[in-house]
This record gives structure tokens, C-alpha cells and sequence, in this order.
């Protein structure tokens, strides 16, 4: 009797990716209320959009007691630039995750290109998710230009580290899973070679999607060498998802089925109509659209998402689609999409327009002039304070009195004191969540 393949064990904290129908890591489409919908339908796991290690890295972590999220934000560079701002206007929310809703069913998709920055972003977040993905697929130049996403196929052993580092320094004490998002290479011969050396990382999963990095979504998926990827690991009790040209739970299971994969991940088809997890099909858009809308409000999404999301699942001939496009607020958008007579909605509208600062709640916009003012008259007011603690630190040299470090210490600025604690970062560092 044929003895079964040994299998990569799941972490007590982790997921099995077998079996699963899954959606895919996608920029602005995989933010919070695209993952919530998708799991509502029967999606069995969610990829978060990617996000660069740096971005990660330096952030505070805390607890919205409105939406009951986790929320991970920093101050943003352009904020860091202009004190003008108040410090909650500064604050930039870099990721936002439900642990109620979505926590044990998240995989968080990190960009990185150095395992060092990859594990200290990794530990930050690893104790919310069901496991930590690699791009290294991406072929957005973004991505690239920064040797992460599809430039690190070109750089295995760079690659292979990040998973190693991240299996030992993350996987390992979370409990958690690492796994890995790649592209097809040039010819078969250096996918297996590269798959394999993959799999002998620690990995509990690995996503083949389906196309070579130049390819666009449009051309159609590679298939001949997804057999070969799944048995490869399968050899290596690796669990292996096939991602490209996926249309929907039946789709994506039948064609696990055919290729002898564990499973598939669906981007574009669940960007459209979320609905497509479901095993008795998809719904009608005006009911998905509608259970949208509700969703972002919950977790006061941002309004650009939001519109941008709705922009893909309505179609562009409905008469919706052109009042929805002309909302500049979240009540503006339940009246385009004629939800005005029902209280829940204009209600919760209202509520997330004033938290946001949108519609009859926005601030008045400063004009270039108003702006240079502000910034001008803040740094005269930094000189001043400069000039100030000079002053008093001169003063002190005549009286000769010795200071511990303790004491020195409690004389550093809280910015300066910040700056050296754990996880802080240069102010110029990428921010971009992508």
C-alpha cells in the first residue's frame, strides 16, 4: 500500500490552504469591507493588498472603538512636513483589519526585499493574521523598482533568505504559517528548479499564478505547467493554489481538480461581483453593491475606496453608475444609489461623512497662501523654542553639577525620545501600501 505524502505541518495559529477557495492579493480591492463581502459569500480565506515592510515598520497599533478593528497607523510624510497639521489630521492609517470578522481567515501579503525589515514588519502584525505572504510576484514597478514583487524571481537566493528568516523568526513563535506568491518563469525547467528551492524553506503554501512577469491580466493564463507545480509540491507536503483566469467557486475547484492542485485564488472576477464564492453562483449586482455600501459604512472605509470599488461592480450603463460617480460623500453616494428612504443607511452615512471630515462636515480647504502662512509662522515658532533651550543649556554650564545618563536623558525632546525606541524609522521612509 502506497504510503501518503508527508505534509509540512499547518502551525497551531496557521491555516491549511487545501481544499481552500481563496481571494487573491489586490491593490486598493483587497482593503477591509472587499474582504469582509468576499468571506460573506464563501470565500475560504483573504489576502490583504500587499504592503511594503517600511510601511509597516514604526506604525502604532491600537483599537478603533468605533468599527472594533485593529487599526495600524503612523505619521505620514507629508505630515512630518507641515506642522500646521493637527496630529490626527498627520496620521496616516497604513492597514485595518477586523480580528472578529476576518482574523483567523487573514493572510497579510508583505512587499519586502531584505529579510532584516521583512521580519520586523512581520512581528508587528503576526499575532492578528493566519499567515505572512510574499509578493514575489508583482510586476508593478513600484514594486519592482525596489527589488521586491517579480524582481525577486530574478534573485532566488534573496528570496529563499526572506522565507527562511521569516519561517524561523516569525512562523515559528507566532505559530503562524509563510508562504509565497510567485509568477511563472521562462521556461518550465526554471520554474520546478525554483519551486523547489522554494518548498525546502519551511513554507506551509505556495500561489502559482499563472502568467510570466511581462504578461498582462488580459492575455490568458498559462496552464501547461501547473501539474508539474503541484506535484513538485506535493513532493515537498507543500499545499500549492493555483491563481489566473479563475472565475468562480466551481471554477476554481474544478480546476484544482483537473491540474492536481489544492486550490485556487480569484482577483479580477472577485473585484467585479464578490458574490462568485458563492456555490450557488453570483447575485445580481444591486444586491452585492448594496451589502457594499452597508460593509464600507461599518468600517468607515475610505471614500475613495470605496467609490473606486463601486466604480468596478456597477455596471458603467446603469444610471446609477454616473449619479454614483459625482458623490462626494458618503450621503451623497446612499442617495445616488437611492437608499435615501431607508434610516439605517442615511443615518450611518451621516455618521461616517462627519468622522471623516466629508460632504456638509469638510473642513474649508486652505489656499496655497493660507498653507506657506501657517507652515511659515510654525518654523519661526521652532526657531524661537530652538533658541530658547539654547539660551537655558548655556545657563546650565555655570552651574557644575554632575548628570547621570538618567537624567541627561529626560532632558531629550519626546520627538527625539521616540525616535530611539523600538521600531522607529526615518521620517523619509516609504509609506506606500500598495
Amino acid at each position: 500500500m502506497a504510503s501518503l505524502p508527508t505534509r509540512v505541518p499547518i502551525p497551531a495559529n496557521g491555516v491549511d490552504y487545501r481544499n481552500k477557495i481563496v481571494l487573491a492579493p489586490m491593490v486598493r480591492s483587497g482593503e477591509l469591507p472587499s474582504r469582509l463581502l468576499a468571506l460573506k459569500y464563501g470565500a475560504d480565506l483573504v489576502w490583504g493588498p500587499e504592503t511594503i515592510d517600511k510601511a509597516l515598520i514604526g506604525t502604532t497599533r491600537s483599537i478603533n472603538p468605533r468599527t472594533q478593528t485593529v487599526d495600524f497607523t503612523r505619521v505620514s510624510s507629508n505630515g512630518l512636513k507641515n506642522p500646521a497639521l493637527s496630529l490626527d489630521q498627520r496620521e496616516s492609517l497604513i492597514y485595518r483589519l477586523h480580528p472578529a470578522r476576518e482574523g483567523k481567515n487573514l493572510i497579510y501579503q508583505i512587499g519586502t526585499s531584505n529579510p532584516v525589515t521583512a521580519v520586523a514588519a512581520a512581528k508587528l502584525i503576526a499575532g492578528d493574521v493566519a499567515g505572512i505572504d510574499v509578493n514575489a510576484g508583482c510586476p508593478k514597478p513600484f514594486s519592482t523598482s525596489g527589488g521586491m514583487g517579480a524582481a525577486l524571481l530574478k534573485t532566488p537566493d534573496t528570496l529563499c533568505s526572506i522565507l527562511r528568516a521569516l519561517v524561523a523568526e516569525v512562523g515559528e513563535p507566532f505559530k503562524i504559517g509563510i508562504s509565497v506568491k510567485i509568477r511563472l518563469l521562462e521556461t518550465p525547467e526554471e520554474t520546478e528548479t525554483l519551486v523547489r528551492s522554494l518548498c525546502a524553506t519551511g513554507i506551509t503554501g505556495l500561489t502559482i499564478h499563472c502568467r510570466t512577469t511581462p504578461m498582462r491580466p488580459r492575455q490568458r493564463a498559462i496552464r501547461e505547467q501547473l501539474r508539474m507545480i503541484g506535484q513538485v509540491c506535493k513532493e515537498s507536503g507543500v499545499a500549492c493554489l493555483m491563481n489566473g483566469d479563475v472565475t468562480s467557486r466551481t471554477d476554481g475547484l474544478a480546476s484544482a481538480e483537473e491540474y492536481g492542485v489544492d486550490g485556487a485564488m480569484i482577483a479580477t472576477a472577485a473585484e467585479t461581483n464578490p458574490s462568485c464564492f458563492r456555490e450557488e453562483g453570483v447575485l445580481a449586482w444591486q444586491e452585492v453593491v448594496k451589502e457594499y455600501v452597508r460593509t464600507s459604512l461599518e468600517v468607515e472605509n475610505r471614500f475613495g475606496n470605496t467609490k473606486y470599488l463601486l466604480g468596478q461592480m456597477v455596471p458603467g450603463k446603469a444610471p446609477e453608475y454616473k449619479r454614483m460617480m459625482a458623490a462626494k460623500s458618503f450621503t451623497e453616494l446612499v442617495h445616488s444609489l437611492g437608499y435615501e428612504t431607508e434610516k439605517d443607511f442615511v443615518d450611518m452615512a451621516k455618521g461616517v461623512d462627519e468622522v471623516l471630515e466629508l460632504g456638509s462636515f469638510a473642513k474649508p480647504v486652505l489656499s496655497k497662501a493660507e498653507k506657506k502662512r501657517l507652515n511659515k509662522a510654525a518654523a519661526v515658532l521652532d526657531v524661537e523654542n530652538a533658541r530658547t533651550n539654547e539660551s537655558v543649556d548655556k545657563s546650565d554650564v555655570s552651574n557644575v553639577r554632575k548628570r547621570t545618563a538618567e537624567v541627561a536623558e529626560l532632558d531629550l525632546p519626546h520627538d527625539a525620545l521616540r525616535e530611539m525606541g523600538p521600531g522607529s524609522v526615518n521620517g523619509q521612509a516609504s509609506v506606500l501600501a500598495v
